[in-house]
């Protein structure tokens, strides 16, 4: 027996947020299409994030258009837990066709004609178009200047949970984007001594003058920003919604009672060393924050808004002992660290999608999402289109727009089987009037008269 191929016009891949929002926008357009999750739909926010993750937008803001979160308030930030049932939920409104419990393990191109022949865990199937929506966080990323030592536990920050996963002693945790921010303050606040590695890094406020900064990107137009600025490829974002939603301030943090360092630069016999850049990395962190509160004051009076003053956000604590006098390296057995967390981000993985549509470096090439490679597509990755994208309604808005360059290609389709068409019955006429030509008795008598072939 032959294995059944199942056939389809455009397969997604991955039901997260990205694949979701993109069955919404196939689907109001007519489009036949199929989502494949190789595990549950937001698999990613449910088993690839520490248990007291929340949300760094507030809920008005984190959600697509067309449905709020249930039982949370506007401006709370929802649980990990919260964003996945919320995903499901929509799935289900939009009655979007997913797979659960499949993976796909190759996408070819067919030869010597149209689509692509994908293999999965349950078969085979055939489509027109393949839209990758597996997201950014698909690989760990963590350096090579990890120290070979067993007596050190080494997590990536996918894969902690909480700090009674850790062994007694201190944490070294690298990275101080959002993730790195967040997971120090609980292992801090939860007794443990711990150092925080801080590279160079975006700083917002939380809120300011009665806006959420959320909001403030949205008026001043920084969410619709097409491409980073030069020299901040490398920057972070150091916001968080925990605990209500709070403002990071690296030096509250070391009053707290976390010890700050530099960018961790190698680990050799026991000994890590760091880049003598933490009051560097701060500063410009301070000139992020402080900017954004000068463009929101001109933006409140330009149209003349009445929202309240806020001086003291404008307020900055001395500089604590370990940025003035910082650590250059650290014995890690006399520090009493056990453990190392490693919030130094994700890289993409895209090995099953074997099509020419990356460059050298396995980065996909793309115009807002349109591949290089005619008939792939990709969604839910950072700057797709503008600063936005990576959040949740901007994959909601990028994935319209893949969504309409896949109807308008099917139109095109269309033309070209409705032409070809006509060309045939064309042709078939024409073929059947030359038929009937042959087979007429007058005609053919003719044919056979000299004098009208000699008129002829």
């Amino acid at each position: 027996m032959t294995e059944k191929t199942t056939q389809i016009d455009t397969l997604v891949v991955g039901a997260g947020q990205a694949g979701v929002a993109m069955s919404e926008h196939l689907s109001n357009l007519g489009v036949p299409h199929l989502v494949l999750e190789r595990e549950r739909i937001a698999e990613r926010w449910r088993t690839a994030r520490w248990d007291s993750l929340v949300a760094n937008g507030p809920a008005w803001h984190d959600r697509f258009p067309g449905m709020e979160f249930a039982d949370i308030s506007r401006d709370a930030f929802a649980t990990k837990e919260q964003v996945a049932e919320y995903f499901e939920a929509y799935a289900r409104k939009i009655n979007a066709p997913i797979r659960t419990g499949v993976a796909v393990h190759k996408v070819e191109r067919n030869e010597g004609r149209p689509g692509f022949t994908i293999a999965t865990s349950e078969g085979l199937i055939e489509a027109q178009r393949v839209v990758a929506a597996t997201g950014p966080f698909q690989r760990p990323i963590i350096p090579p200047i990890a120290p070979d030592d067993a007596s050190i536990t080494q997590l990536h920050s996918s894969a902690y949970r909480n700090p009674q996963q850790l062994p007694e002693g201190a944490v070294l945790v690298v990275g101080a984007g959002s993730s790195g921010v967040q997971i120090a303050d609980e292992l801090q606040r939860s007794g443990k001594s711990v150092y925080l590695s801080v590279g160079p890094h975006d700083r917002p406020p939380r809120a300011y003058r009665n806006r959420d900064f959320c909001w403030w990107l949205g008026v001043l137009g920084e969410w619709d920003a097409a491409a980073m600025k030069p020299g901040t490829e490398h920057v972070t974002i150091a916001v968080s919604g925990a605990r209500g939603g709070q403002t990071i301030d690296f030096r509250r943090l070391a009053y707290q009672g976390i010890t700050l360092v530099g960018r961790t630069q190698a680990f050799n016999n026991g000994t890590v060393t760091f880049e003598q850049d933490l009051a560097e990395n701060l500063a410009r962190g301070d000139d992020n924050y402080l900017s954004l509160l000068d463009a929101a004051d001109d933006y409140i009076a330009r149209n003349g808004l009445d929202l309240p003053e806020e001086p003291e956000a404008r307020a900055t604590l001395p500089d604590p002992q370990c940025v003035t006098h910082p650590l250059q390296q650290l014995d890690l057995a006399e520090a009493g660290i056990t453990a190392i967390i490693w919030a130094t981000g994700f890289a993409v993985d895209y090995s099953w999608l074997q099509v020419d549509a990356f460059d050298a470096n396995g980065k996909p090439r793309h115009q807002r999402g349109v591949s290089s490679e005619p008939g792939v597509y990709f969604v839910g990755l950072p700057w797709l289109s503008r600063r936005g994208s990576s959040f949740i309604w901007g994959v909601w808005h990028d994935a319209k727009f893949i969504a309409d360059h896949i109807a308008t290609q099917r139109q095109y389709f269309v033309y070209h089987d409705s032409a070809q068409a006509q060309h045939s019955r064309v042709q078939n006429s024409q073929a059947q009037d030359s038929k009937d030509v042959q087979d007429s008795p007058v005609r053919a008598s003719q044919a056979q008269d000299p004098q009208v072939q000699a008129a002829n």
